[in-house]
């Protein structure tokens, strides 16, 4: 993949190009999804792919007449910093919830893009374009809230609050939840196989102390890694790694504090691993209805994936540590 300080002024119309041509299907496809049960939202959508389309235009005309005929084969995907995204526009009946933050990664990605790309271009004529599309997509991420509510903020201090909202929970909120998941189930196995090997509450303490620890350094600079924010709004790729890596550790934290309780007390073992299969019951079905909640799962999959997975993880654990 290409960094996006090393693209050429003809490699970042090329993507600003097939970006535009994308974002155009993506919104016809919702609309043409929307249009029976929600057809307020869906002529919304078509009015957005309509602007996309003149986007789209303007971008391939400069390039033209700026490079010629032939638009360079690139991507956003071939660029680092776009976010990776499953291509849920494949699925029909889509909840308005899950279109509305497509959308709103879509055009953050967009405003960012163009914001940064302005800031580098040294031609003014492709300088004012790349601007004249950002301030236009900005005003996009403001419509994602409508998409759910089907009428538009009252106000342009309603507007920039409701994008600042949406905002925070992209760069801060998601990245904290992604962490406390993997945090909560990675560390089942570890814990309750030293716990069941040794009948040590001190021994299993360490061994979850370290668990979680070591799997929050290990998260929070796969967080910081994976994306600088630079093109998709997502903030400060330090900051998201650090709230990425606390909150895995403190995922694996609560089922391992339990095993404080001091050797010396009469059942120490049973008493400590009772109050973390508590602790872990609690964890994995809040943890579900987050994902559910925030993260776009239908509830019976997130279900599936952390509650049964959370629990194989745990068996795995249990039996190797009594074997």
């Amino acid at each position: 993949m290409k960094r996006f300080s090393d693209l050429t002024e003809q490699e970042v119309l090329a993507v600003a190009i097939d970006s535009e041509d994308d974002d155009r299907r993506v919104y016809l496809t919702f609309a043409d999804d929307l249009r029976e049960n929600y057809p307020a939202t869906a002529e919304l959508f078509e009015s957005m792919a309509k602007v996309e389309g003149t986007h789209h235009d303007a971008l391939l005309h400069l390039y033209q007449s700026k490079f010629g005929p032939n638009v360079l084969p690139i991507r956003r995907t071939d660029v680092r910093g776009f976010i990776t995204r499953r291509p849920i526009w494949l699925i029909r009946n889509l909840p308005i919830a899950s279109i509305r933050r497509e959308v709103e990664v879509r055009e953050a990605e967009a405003y960012g893009f163009y914001h940064k790309a302005a800031e580098r271009t040294k031609d003014p004529e492709i300088r004012k374009l790349l601007n004249d599309l950002a301030a236009v997509e900005q005003g996009h991420e403001a419509l994602a809230g409508e998409i759910e509510t089907q009428k538009l903020p009252e106000s342009e201090q309603a507007r920039e609050s409701e994008v600042s909202r949406r905002m925070i929970v992209l760069q801060y909120v998601q990245p904290g939840l992604a962490g406390l998941m993997d945090g909560s189930v990675s560390t089942l196995a570890p814990l309750f196989a030293a716990a069941f090997a040794t009948h040590n509450t001190w021994a299993t303490f360490l061994v979850g102390m370290a668990a979680s620890i070591g799997a929050g350094i290990s998260m929070g600079f796969a967080e910081a890694l994976s994306d600088d924010g630079t093109i998709s709004g997502r903030g400060s790729p330090l900051l998201r790694g650090l709230i990425c890596g606390a909150m895995t550790s403190l995922g694996g934290m609560g089922h391992t504090l339990p095993y404080l309780v001091p050797n010396t007390l009469t059942h120490a073992f049973l008493i400590a691993t009772g109050l973390s299969g508590v602790v872990v019951f609690i964890e994995l079905w809040v943890i579900a209805w987050i994902r559910a909640h925030y993260m776009d799962t239908p509830l019976l999959q997130a279900i599936f994936q952390i509650v049964i997975g959370g629990v194989i993880v745990l068996a795995v654990g249990i039996l190797i540590g009594a074997a």
